[in-house]
């Protein structure tokens, strides 16, 4: 809802400085502009996205995602050791993280919130530890494909959309290091709090 106020309020004060300055033409083709821009994007994303959401399923089909899930399930173990009691919880997680690896953001999502809503049972209002260890691998997740930031490139007009994969191969381990470090200070410092 806040966000609303944000938007409204700048879209407002766009056409009241335009109106002022007399540049309310110049306001009114950038916002067509910038509509037309938004759909073309859209669409040639979609081409993209439809691929690799085939691919993930092509991967589901063959067993490939779940043996990922699979190799994942030691390491979430030491990560979230209460989680992991629960089969279904621990499952969500799994495929979670796998659906980051591949960058299929879209398709991690929902198994994500799953996961989480499994986690707060019991949680009574507030975010436990692991929750919050969750959240950190969900959103500063490590990245070997990413699909999205590449279809973004292509529909761009890069010649070689992939070409980032070192950098984004570095820059996720790195987040995921910090995010996981830090989440485990905060959680030791709340333990030593009276």
């Amino acid at each position: 809802m806040a966000m609303a106020w944000v938007w409204s309020g700048m879209v407002i004060f766009s056409l009241i400085f335009a109106l002022c300055t007399g540049n309310l033409d110049a306001v009114s083709a950038a916002a067509l502009e910038g509509a037309g821009s938004a759909v073309r994007l859209g669409i040639s994303m979609a081409g993209v996205l439809c691929l690799w959401s085939g691919v993930m399923e092509v991967m589901n089909a063959c067993g490939l995602s779940a043996g990922l899930a699979r190799t994942f399930r030691p390491l979430l173990r030491r990560l979230l050791p209460d989680a992991s009691r629960d089969g279904e919880t621990l499952a969500a997680v799994s495929a979670n993280v796998s659906a980051n690896l591949l960058g299929l953001g879209n398709a991690a999502t929902p198994l994500g919130i799953q996961a989480a809503r499994r986690m707060a049972h019991g949680c009574h209002g507030a975010a436990s530890d692991e929750l919050c260890t969750l959240v950190v691998l969900n959103t500063a997740s490590i990245q070997l494909i990413p699909a999205t930031v590449g279809s973004l490139r292509a529909a761009m007009g890069s010649a070689a959309p992939f070409d980032i994969l070192p950098a984004v191969w570095l820059s996720s381990v790195l987040s995921v290091t910090a995010g996981l470090a830090a989440a485990r200070l905060l959680s030791l410092l709340d333990r030593r709090r009276p």
